[in-house]
């Protein structure tokens, strides 16, 4: 897979892909991951790539001109699956998506910045807009890095444990049950014993319940969104 990130301040996504997994699949050639500097591509000699927005009001807009020269080039050099703009006002970004995202083979994702994107680049340039959440980020750079990290660890040969994303939280619309390890009574805090009895139908078994009662308690929303109405 090939992501590539288009910021204005690249600096900001070295960290979280120098470290941990997403360090790994790069390594290991799985990904191949490319932060590009939006201001490269700027067409004025300050390399400018933001301006006040048309009918006045407060904050910046960015620019098309550095965007469009960037996605341009990129374009001319391989066929993108989806290009993507990081907004607060895209669609809400779930682990359903990050399944889907995990298949694909090239990939743009937009970081946006100030006031946001002209809306032309939205309107013509953009297949997809997505969002990490029902807040304000100063950049699209920490969203661009969550959505990274979720579509990574689920392509195949990145996770040590292939079967592990399977069982994460969210997939099928279900919370992970509780987790635990050494020692089995620690203070007189006990695990489970089923956990501890080598069988592992019953553990299933617990684990499905355990899924199930800890989303009605914590995001109903999710049961409901599946139709599930225990």
């Amino acid at each position: 897979m090939n992501i590539d990130l288009l910021t204005i301040l690249p600096e900001i996504l070295k960290g979280p892909f120098e470290q941990s997994i997403v360090k790994r699949a790069i390594e290991k050639g799985i990904v191949n991951l490319t932060i590009h500097d939006i201001r490269k591509y700027s067409m004025n000699k300050h390399k400018t790539v933001d301006d006040y927005a048309f009918g006045g009001g407060a904050g910046m807009v960015m620019e098309i001109g550095p965007i469009d020269n960037l996605i341009s080039k990129l374009k001319s050099e391989k066929e993108y699956d989806e290009i993507i703009y990081l907004t607060p006002d895209g669609e809400k970004y779930n682990q359903k998506m990050a399944n889907q995202l995990s298949t694909k083979n090239n990939i743009i994702l937009l970081c946006g910045h100030y006031k946001g994107v002209d809306q032309r680049v939205r309107d013509h340039l953009i297949t997809k807009e997505l969002s990490v959440g029902d807040y304000v980020l100063t950049g699209g750079e920490l969203a661009a890095a969550i959505v990274v990290d979720t579509i990574i660890r689920l392509i195949p040969g990145v996770l040590s444990d292939e079967t592990s994303a399977l069982t994460d939280s969210f997939q099928d619309n279900l919370l992970a049950p509780p987790v635990y390890t050494r020692p089995a009574n620690y203070k007189g805090w006990k695990v489970p014993d089923v956990l501890l009895s080598g069988k592992h139908d019953e553990i299933e078994t617990w684990r499905m319940n355990q899924s199930v009662k800890r989303t009605k308690k914590l995001r109903p929303d999710l049961l409901k969104r599946s139709g599930d109405k225990k």
